[in-house]
């Protein structure tokens, strides 16, 4: 098994040849992946994807650079929207303070919903975080005092620090290509001692594709590369490291079925 657990299937540069896509990603042995949602006005066709292909998943939610234009999106629309069979995460939620695309407190408060909704759900949430580390974890923390959910850090990119406290509170962490490039010597550091049964891999897909395709529109086959390289980071079995990976993912997305 081998899963992408975050892309975009209905992105720019994928959504125009998805078919074509999938049948690559499975050509390269991934087995299952993440459709993910990051604006209502997506949601549709992010589950369209999951319902018409049974290795494609789907999650529900608004990311942080949207905040601004979904001020209704409220924890009932998500809890509803998650009781679809397909849908198996909420979000991509978060915090984005670098290109502060949304307000910030806009941001914390959907943040907070979608929180919410995992909790109500039993869904795991799906969080981006990118220069508020301080706030994305005061966050979880205040969230977990009050009942427990899953959760992934996406597209890791964060301090060791960061990584220990996610873990501490629970959560699983995944590295996208970024952990490939040449200049990611702090994030491959990191990545060498990521507990095993916390990892999990993803493409992010159409973004940051990892090398050898640096460059080119990102597609969830590309996870078998990060995979590889990772393994090799980390003196890992590829095949052993793949597996595992799948195996956290059904974990986590408990939702899933193999």
């Amino acid at each position: 098994m081998l899963v992408d657990s975050h892309c975009h299937l209905n992105y720019k540069g994928l959504v125009e040849q998805q078919r074509d896509v999938l049948d690559r990603a499975r050509a390269r042995g991934v087995t299952a992946m993440l459709n993910i949602a990051t604006r209502e006005s997506e949601w549709d066709a992010v589950l369209a994807a999951a319902e018409a292909h049974s290795d494609v998943w789907a999650s529900v939610g608004i990311h942080p650079h949207d905040a601004d234009q979904h001020p209704d999106v409220d924890t009932d629309k998500l809890t509803q929207r998650a009781q679809h069979p397909r849908v198996v995460g909420i979000g991509e939620t978060g915090l984005d303070y670098f290109y502060d695309k949304s307000d910030r407190e806009r941001q914390r408060a959907s943040f907070r919903t979608h929180l919410i909704a995992a909790q109500q759900s039993g869904l795991p949430v799906i969080v981006h975080t990118r220069d508020a580390e301080e706030d994305t974890l005061a966050l979880l923390t205040e969230a977990k005092a009050d009942a427990d959910f899953g959760g992934v850090i996406h597209c890791f990119t964060a301090s060791a620090d960061f990584a220990r406290a996610a873990l501490d509170l629970g959560l699983y962490i995944s590295l996208s290509g970024i952990v490939t490039f040449k200049n990611a010597a702090d994030l491959q550091a990191t990545a060498r001692w990521l507990p095993l049964d916390r990892l999990l891999v993803e493409t992010d897909a159409p973004f940051l594709a990892p090398v050898p395709h640096r460059g080119k529109t990102g597609e969830p086959g590309f996870v078998a590369d990060t995979l590889a390289f990772l393994a090799a980071l980390r003196g890992d079995d590829p095949a052993m490291l793949a597996e595992q990976t799948a195996q956290n993912f059904y974990r986590l997305f408990a939702k899933a079925q193999p």
